[in-house]
């Protein structure tokens, strides 16, 4: 078991002003598997004040100089990479091999992106009179999420440092390890004292003093929609920047212009991509619509994949879908397919309770719901686990309506035979972004969300914007 004692400020591995610690648990085993720091506001204050102190140099270095930092942290996180992704899979529940590839592999490639955008960016544009630049905003403070937990740290403080930022970052208690293996790694290659900081402790607290800190300029958040709008209520009083990456409840639109063979095999992907990270992924396909004379040939085709899906230890061989990230989520996982069935909705796979032989560990089985109408729970509220609904649909415009019927609009997808057609209603999905006809996702494309998905973007070039206030001179 790894006990975490310290926090990260200013350059140093100092003990919190907090006397408590957080349990960090197993997903697998359901033990104890490291305990961290449980951080006051007073760590924050610190911390915030070292970023604010350390913002005035690291802003003005030139951008190839902290570029090379960036590269540096990337080529580490590399030879870490079975460690860090093993960390990871016993924290969420990920497949060890998918674990290496995402939970480690993304957050690499947004270190070596983010200086690759940070040397080739326009900083400066003239405009008639005027010279319009570009500059870091400041001190970003972020905030994130247990389900893909590097890779989110990665998306904000990779890109907010590569742009002049100085950052200080809570990550979730549920699974903070990556975290501190990442700071080591920022120790490690010199990075100078104050850029980066880390503190760790629950939202009410950490989070809270965070949004709330005239010390910090912005706040990346990413988590549950209820929280985002808390994050940006407690910024509002310092006028702050809020970047939100929020829920989802994502339309996976299958057209009826399909042959069979075709349509069965768009049905058994959009079951995988609705139950990716055990459905712990707040851009999973969860709401598949289906033309409703094909309603019973969708049902086949996913009860298919959802009884074949091999439930398990996430580093056995073989395992599709490891255990969900906590006992409190599985038990609200179950909450929700308990809900299905109430409202009358037709299960056509999984169900209630653990898989068979799989007593401890925060298991859930594959479920499917089928015959899904537009306006129950499980159809507008995001579950965070591996429960798909298929929802039947008379033509393209009440697809289409069914799709954008939720308060979310984070991702979406459509498959049919005619591209021209399928990018038609890609158009019209009001939503961040949307795979038309298996579209591979893009790590350096912009990520986030409409409505109550978020506000900004993450990733590449956008999300290097974010993190950039714009300037006129006046010549």
């Amino acid at each position: 078991m790894n006990n975490y004692d310290k926090i990260y400020v200013n350059g140093q591995w100092v003990p919190s002003e907090g006397t408590k610690t957080i349990a960090v648990h197993d997903s697998i085993t359901e033990e104890v598997m490291a305990t961290i720091p449980e951080g006051t506001a007073g760590d924050v204050a610190k911390a915030a004040a070292a970023a604010k102190e350390a913002f005035e140099s690291w802003s003005a270095l030139p951008a190839a100089e902290r570029a090379k930092y960036m590269s540096r942290i990337g080529d580490a996180l590399g030879g870490r990479m079975d460690e860090i992704a093993s960390a990871i899979s016993r924290e969420t529940g990920m497949s060890k091999p998918l674990s290496n590839v995402i939970q480690v592999g993304l957050p690499l490639n947004s270190f070596k992106t983010a200086a690759t955008v940070a040397e080739s960016f326009q900083y400066s544009k003239e405009i008639g009179s005027s010279l319009v630049v570009r500059e870091p905003i400041g001190v970003v403070g972020c905030i994130t999420p247990w389900n893909y937990p590097l890779h989110q740290i990665a998306a904000k403080v990779a890109y907010a440092m590569a742009a002049g930022c100085t950052v200080v970052l809570k990550p979730s208690e549920v699974a903070p390890v990556d975290a501190f293996m990442l700071a080591e790694i920022i120790h490690e290659v010199g990075l100078p004292a104050g850029v980066f900081n880390l503190v760790t402790g629950t939202g009410p607290v950490v989070g809270e003093a965070i949004a709330a800190s005239p010390d910090i300029d912005m706040v990346s958040f990413t988590g549950s929609t209820r929280a985002g709008r808390r994050v940006m209520q407690v910024g509002a009083e310092t006028v702050k920047k809020i970047a939100l990456e929020l829920g989802g409840k994502s339309a996976n639109i299958i057209c009826d212009d399909l042959d069979a063979e075709t349509f069965g095999k768009a049905v058994m992907a959009g079951v995988g991509k609705s139950m990716l990270n055990s459905g712990q992924t707040c851009s999973a396909l969860t709401r598949m619509l289906v033309p409703r004379a094909r309603l019973a040939e969708a049902e086949t085709a996913a009860a298919l994949v959802a009884n074949n899906m091999k439930v398990g230890d996430p580093f056995a061989e073989g395992t599709n879908l490891g255990p969900l990230a906590s006992a409190a989520q599985r038990e609200r996982v179950q909450g929700y397919i308990q809900k299905g069935i109430d409202e009358g909705a037709v299960l056509v796979a999984g169900g209630l309770g653990a898989p068979e032989g799989l007593e401890k560990g925060y298991y859930v089985r594959p479920t499917v719901f089928s015959n899904v109408q537009p306006g129950m729970t499980i159809e507008q509220e995001e579950i965070f686990g591996p429960v798909l609904s298929i929802i039947p649909y008379e033509d393209d415009d009440d697809a289409v309506r069914i799709a954008n019927g939720t308060v979310y609009g984070l991702a979406g997808a459509v498959f049919a035979a005619d591209k021209e057609r399928a990018l038609r209603i890609a158009r019209r999905m009001r939503t961040g972004q949307v795979e038309v006809n298996g579209g591979a996702f893009n790590a350096n494309a912009p990520f986030g969300g409409y409505k109550q998905s978020g506000i900004g973007r993450e990733l590449g070039e956008y999300g290097f914007e974010e993190f950039l206030e714009i300037k006129s001179l006046q010549m």
